[in-house]
């Protein structure tokens, strides 16, 4: 009876039936090494994390009575790794000391030895040190095919992918990349690592601006969870990387329903991708328009070690507070130098620099992320960068020179299925068209941007668009006079006092005074803030 129960138990395991196998193997004991490990394996993608790793530990002290340092180190490894997953990095760490112990008392090269530089790998990747991390790769890779073992060879790949794109060699980390996931896809990496692979690579195609590869990878990832009904660690984070992908193309409703059964699936206990699904609801919410709900995730992100940025930086300019915008983001650029997240923070810098109205500093910030993604070949990389500079053109008025850059963006996006970001662009395109005197062109793109801004349900941005239309009457607040109206329009304008004096037929001092009054009945502190609030309250 026992025999057959243990012969159904792996059955269930080989056909991935994870919580049959669970719950076979769990109702029986004693069990040999190899059943420990399935009993491991199954715990951890049922969600049994800590039946898991007392499996764990039971497989590796039944390895080392039967004195086969290899196999002991071999599960030592796998339960630190899925304690590190779990931030348990004290008892982590002890257990990798044992297996590192295990193997250089055995004084033998084995796979275990190969485990081993896993998180040594990994902890120079996020320590800055991608060459580090490329050495070990490649000894991970050695070690895997003298071994023949083919879990530690997609680490060693993954890793060796991972380190390449750090060092800015975007070609050929893809192309490890993609080597590493046709090895998953055709069924050669058992479950865990699979998992772990899936997603590394899904984050870095993210982190490349590879939205094509991304969406690709976000869909097999999807019929690998629903291909093992009982498969729990990766679903939350599949759910994140498909709101991305789906907000990326323009599927909002869809995306924000996938965030939250994101954020359900990681929120108990607390996985190290809750703070990812929590800032990806806060970016829906901004662009909606729900600032109040949208900061709350963003705060909400921060407490579990995801910093908002720059998505609340980007909220701050939109509710008219440029000041602290501007502050976020000059910190946020400079602590991403050198890393990937670079060309996010120069975009989002452009952008607040010109709402601003610091057109000298967007310029700089554009330039910047010129030659950031120069000899790149990532689409979504360089329609970023075309847009950015087409808008710091717009605002520095040479609108002819705009145009060329702004119509590569357009086209760029809409290649990519990205409609929000080129509704965008024919927003500039329609200002630039306007400026040059092209009043019937100017009214049709932005029109098309309106009507995309609409159908999302991009409320600020189709608030924007109605004033640049027309549609909307400008407002003036109840505490201003007309003439401190026309003041603030034109220090919106990007007018000097003198300038100011000049158009209004007044004294220097007189608008020094004015702007005194302004700054005073609106709480704001700056020209700077004058022009965001200008902005923001349909002024101009």
């Amino acid at each position: 009876m026992v025999v057959d129960t243990i012969e159904a138990a792996r059955e269930a395991f080989a056909r991935q039936a994870w919580g049959d196998a669970y719950a076979l193997l769990a109702a029986r004991g004693p069990l040999e090494a190899e059943d420990l490990e399935r009993l491991a394996v199954a715990a951890y993608l049922v969600g049994r994390n800590d039946e898991s790793a007392q499996a764990w530990e039971r497989a590796h002290l039944a390895c080392a009575r039967l004195r086969d340092p290899d196999r002991a180190a071999r599960y030592a490894f796998w339960l630190a790794f899925t304690l590190l997953l779990r931030g348990d990095m004290g008892q982590a760490g002890g257990w990798l000391a044992r297996a590192t112990r295990l193997v250089d008392e055995a004084g033998i090269e084995c796979a275990a030895r190969g485990y081993l530089h896993v998180p040594a790998g990994l902890q120079a990747l996020e320590g800055g040190d991608p060459s580090t991390a490329h050495a070990l790769a490649n000894d991970i890779v050695d070690v895997a095919t003298r071994s023949g073992d083919a879990d530690l060879l997609a680490l060693g790949v993954l890793l060796r992918g991972q380190a390449s794109l750090a060092q800015g060699e975007t070609a050929g980390g893809m192309k490890l990349l993609d080597e590493v996931m046709v090895a998953v896809a055709t069924g050669e990496v058992s479950p865990i690592p699979a998992g772990i692979v899936y997603c590394a690579v899904i984050e870095a195609c993210m982190d490349v601006f590879d939205v094509r590869r991304a969406a690709e990878w976000t869909e097999a990832l999807e019929r690998w969870c629903a291909a093992q009904p009982d498969l729990v660690p990766y679903r939350g984070q599949c759910l994140v990387h498909r709101s991305q992908v789906l907000q990326a193309h323009g599927a909002w409703a869809e995306a924000a329903v996938e965030a939250e059964h994101a954020r359900r699936r990681l929120a108990e206990p607390a996985h190290p991708a809750l703070g990812l699904a929590l800032y990806q609801q806060g970016e829906l919410l901004r662009l909606r328009g729900e600032f109040a709900d949208a900061e709350r995730a963003y705060r909400a992100a921060s407490d579990q070690g995801r910093e908002p940025a720059p998505g609340l930086a980007l909220l701050r300019l939109a509710e008219g507070r440029a000041e602290a915008a501007v502050a976020a983001v000059r910190r946020m650029v400079e602590e991403s130098r050198g890393q990937l997240t670079l060309p996010t923070m120069l975009a989002a810098c452009v952008e607040i620099m010109v709402g601003s109205g610091d057109i000298e500093a967007a310029r700089a910030a554009a330039d910047e992320l010129t030659t950031t993604v120069s000899g790149g070949s990532s689409p979504l990389l360089h329609a970023i960068s075309d847009y950015a500079t087409g808008a710091v053109l717009v605002a520095e008025g040479d609108a002819a020179a705009a145009l060329a850059s702004l119509r590569r963006a357009y086209a760029e996006w809409r290649d990519l299925e990205m409609p929000y970001d080129a509704a965008r662009a024919r927003v500039q395109i329609g200002l630039a068209c306007r400026a040059l005197g092209d009043q019937d062109s100017a009214d049709i793109e932005i029109d098309a941007a309106r009507d995309t801004f609409d159908r999302l349900g991009a409320r600020p941005d189709l608030a924007g668009v109605e004033r640049l239309l027309g549609r909307e009457e400008r407002r003036r607040p109840a505490q201003l006079t007309d003439r401190e109206c026309e003041v603030i329009r034109l220090v919106a304008a990007g007018k000097t006092n003198r300038e100011i004096a000049g158009v209004l037929v007044i004294s220097e001092h007189t608008v020094g005074r004015h702007l005194q009054n302004i700054f005073m009945k609106l709480g704001l502190s700056s020209r700077a803030a004058a022009t965001a609030y200008a902005y923001e309250h349909g002024l101009v």
